[in-house]
Formats: C-alpha cells, structure tokens, sequence
C-alpha cells in the first residue's frame, strides 16, 4: 500500500499528504503550487479526493464535438445536442451523485441527489463572460430541481 492509498483509507486529505511530504522534503511534485496558485487540474483532481472521502461519486464530464473515422459527427458530454444548446448552457466538469438520507416520513431511505461541478483554477473570479453565463445557466437548472451546483476553485466545495 503506497502512502496515498493509505490517506484515502483514512480520510486524510491530498493537501496534507502534500504538505508532509513537502516538510520531509519528499514531495512528489516538485514545487506544489499551493491552492492558492493551484490550476484547474489541480482543484479538480482535489475536489475528486474530497468527493470520495464524503462518499460522493463524481464522474468527469468531458464536452465537445468531433468527426469519427466513418465520418459521422459526433456530440459528446450533457446537454450538448447543438452548437446552439452548447453555446447558452455548457455543463460542468464534473457530474455525480450524493447519498442523502431523508428524514421523519422516510426514515431509513437513502436517495441521490444530482451533484455538478464547474471546475476553474483556484485564482478564478466570475468576470461575466459569455461561457460562464452559460455554465452558471447550467447550475442554476441543477439548483432548480433539486440538485447541488456550484463553481469549484478550492477543497471545500461539497
């Protein structure tokens, strides 16, 4: 069993493994960016450790288009049918579900809740543009009907 394996075992977050090793002077990523600089990829790879310490599960969502071999065009990732439908609602990174008990009435029964996260590097701010409308269009539908949906640029975000 590696160290990391043992973490998630534990419920101990990345960010603390990182910064032990980082303290013993054995830190896998030379020069770790702390969250504060942390990429987009970074946030995201950390946010889906925190999913699963919770009990969370959380699928990445990858959006985009393409010609196959055959030459068939091809749509891929939620509510991606169009270029229309693309360009005013664009989903988020990552999707999945949280296990939420229900209480007094239902005691007992355990039901999914839909789970979204627009995933952006830790220094984003909303600035307004025209992709971030569309992705807050999308979490607002989430929030709507009863889902959990938001931007993620640091842990601490499910």
């Amino acid at each position: 069993m590696v160290l990391d394996e043992w973490a998630q075992k534990w419920g101990i977050s990345h960010l603390a493994i990182e910064d032990l090793r980082r303290g013993l002077g054995t830190s896998k990523t030379s020069g770790f960016q702390e969250m504060s600089k942390a990429s987009e990829h970074a946030v995201l790879n950390t946010v889906r450790l925190e999913a699963t310490q919770k009990g969370l599960r959380l699928w990445r969502n990858n959006l985009g288009a393409a010609y196959l071999q055959d030459g068939t065009f091809l749509r891929y990732g939620l509510a991606n049918e169009s270029r229309a439908v693309n360009k005013r609602i664009k989903s988020a990174d990552l999707i999945g579900i949280k296990p939420v008990k229900i209480t007094p009435k239902m005691v007992g029964y355990t039901f999914g809740q839909f789970v979204s996260r627009e995933i952006k590097a830790s220094s984003w701010k909303f600035s307004g543009t025209e992709r971030e409308h569309a992705q807050l269009r999308w979490a607002e539908l989430i929030l709507s009907m009863g889902g959990d949906a938001c931007f993620a640029n640091q842990e601490g975000t499910l």
